[in-house]
């Protein structure tokens, strides 16, 4: 019988707790409005909170929203710094407790994974079938509107199977029953939250679970909704491709995205900002047109002094940090090569 746990409220309430999870939630923001606020009275924020939690009188507060368009256009969630402190300190319990259940090759959101790592996966996936099998194909799937999707009640059930907790179950449905996707009652988890993260991880490793043990694929890479299977038959990757839409809408309330396709890899493999093949790594045409962009705008953002040079070294070393993952040297050295930085009243 899977492992249970049931007294976790007192250890998420506990003050030590709270405070780790006000260190973390502080984390990159310390000096933001709301930071300072809560720093300033820092105990007796920290010791409302707990009140709340054990009075089971804490409520959610107010959604922040606003739109992001790179890499794509996203509804993002932003809530008080209180609450985020909540689901640091929700997370810092039941984060452990989920984590070791989850695949070796789910990318997201975990230490010790991200984009990079599993890109390089996805590369020794990609070699080894070739030297196995020769030709080899490719599953690229993803969900159709995930974040919105998240079914509330298949959620919870999946969360139950593990917690016991009373008091954990109910900060749980809590947070859950703050968000609602619009006109859909009953679903949607925000992009934005800490708890997102965890309980879309946690969501999709009922498909990493079938996948892997059901389906019995060896080459399989996920990161949160978009995944990659390996096979040398194209007819086998389509009957895995309507085994797994089948699964996703009889257990998780899901469909697959239109895009889902089966090619061979000899195309490459676009995952993760990348397109991959067995020789070699380029970077998504998207991303160069999107820096391409970027750099345009910092040369007149900087001459007008309405963007400063602190911020546009941030994003030229995360961007190149990026392609440094991949093979393009040359594209490097084209695209920086007239780049220049004046201010107007330099008088160059």
């Amino acid at each position: 019988m899977p492992k249970t746990y049931r007294h976790l409220f007192e250890q998420i309430v506990a003050f030590d707790n709270l405070h780790r999870a006000y260190i973390k939630a502080r984390r990159n923001k310390r000096y933001r409005p709301e930071a300072l606020s809560f720093s300033a009275n820092l105990e007796s924020e920290l010791l409302q909170v707990r009140r709340e939690l054990i009075g089971q009188t804490y409520r959610t507060g107010e959604y922040r929203r606003f739109t992001v368009r790179e890499p794509k256009t996203r509804l993002v969630a932003a809530l008080p710094f209180r609450d985020r402190v909540v689901h640091h300190a929700l997370c810092n319990i039941i984060g452990p407790i989920f984590e070791v259940t989850f695949i070796h090759d789910s990318y997201a959101c975990r230490v010790g994974k991200g984009t990079h790592v599993g890109a390089d996966r996805v590369t020794e996936f990609l070699r080894r079938a070739c030297r196995e099998r020769g030709q080899v194909w490719v599953l690229k799937g993803d969900v159709a509107g995930y974040f919105p999707s998240v079914n509330h009640a298949a959620l919870l059930a999946i969360i139950e199977r593990k917690i016991k907790c009373p008091g954990a179950l109910w900060l749980i449905e809590e947070i859950l029953d703050s968000w609602h996707t619009e006109g859909w009652l009953g679903s949607g988890i925000p992009i934005g939250n800490l708890t997102s993260q965890l309980w879309a991880n946690l969501y999709l490793n009922e498909l990493d679970q079938f996948v892997k043990h059901k389906l019995k694929r060896r080459w399989y890479v996920r990161y949160m909704d978009d995944w990659v299977v390996l096979a040398d038959n194209k007819g086998e990757l389509q009957q895995v491709k309507a085994d797994i839409a089948d699964f996703l809408g009889d257990h998780l309330v899901l469909k697959l995205n239109s895009k889902t396709s089966v090619f061979p890899a000899a195309q490459g493999i676009d995952f993760l900002g990348y397109r991959i093949w067995a020789t070699h790594r380029l970077l998504r045409k998207s991303s160069v047109k999107r820096m391409k962009s970027k750099l345009r705008q910092f040369e007149r953002g900087y001459s007008d002094g309405n963007i400063d040079l602190e911020h546009i070294t941030a994003s030229i070393m995360s961007w190149l940090g990026h392609a440094s993952h991949a093979d393009c040297y040359s594209l490097k050295k084209r695209l920086f090569q007239d780049f220049k930085l004046r201010r107007m009243d330099d008088g160059n």
